[in-house]
């Protein structure tokens, strides 16, 4: 096991440097899942090879910003996830179904997102660190109605009485710690906003 993650390791290294064979070696290694998870949600198998395709070449022209092992699956994805719900768009699907269908789409594609991507202790701790590190560097208002609100499940009415504020000041403080943080959390960004914005 340790051989494996030692072999990954230099792939990864050698493919952030741009070697080609390392490309292939975790092209090999993801397409037909990419390829898979696309298919279940756009229903045409030619299409979703196109776009696992189109996943790889983006892949490969944005080596540079990925950060790590598991950062190639949340790229290919995250990449994937968006091509699929541009594309039921543009077939207008939305027209056919409830909006709130449409929702329960994008919801199924975050948990599969979700799932597939494996992260070690390491990992999962170095995220915490970030994730707190940015709660952090929110405005003193905007990081207490945040924490009130997502770490001790305060509704927007009880964060309001307690600050003395009111509802739409509490919608506002939120609407901006989301958008900050999802600026400082850009690359991070499929991942750590599931986890922060979909309970």
């Amino acid at each position: 096991m340790n051989n494996n993650c030692s072999l990954e390791s230099d792939k990864f290294e050698s493919f952030k440097e741009g070697d080609e064979t390392a490309f292939t070696y975790f092209y090999d290694k993801y397409f037909r899942r990419i390829q898979s998870f696309s298919v279940q949600f756009i229903h045409d198998a030619e299409e979703a090879e196109n776009l696992a395709q189109e996943a790889f070449l983006n892949l490969w022209q944005n080596r540079a910003t990925i950060d790590s092992i598991n950062g190639i699956q949340s790229f290919l994805y995250t990449y994937a996830k968006s091509k699929c719900l541009n594309l039921i768009r543009h077939n207008k699907v939305k027209d056919k179904f409830k909006s709130d269908v449409l929702n329960q789409k994008e919801r199924e594609l975050d948990i599969e997102v979700l799932n597939s991507i494996q992260f070690d202790t390491l990992e999962l701790t170095e995220l915490e660190r970030i994730i707190q590190d940015s709660i952090n560097d929110l405005p003193p208002k905007t990081r207490e109605v945040f924490i009130k609100k997502r770490f001790e499940n305060k509704k927007n009415s009880e964060i309001a009485e307690e600050m003395q504020v009111t509802l739409k000041a509490v919608e506002a403080h939120m609407t901006k710690a989301l958008k900050i943080m999802k600026t400082k959390l850009s690359d991070y960004l499929f991942v750590i906003f599931i986890l922060i914005c979909n309970n």
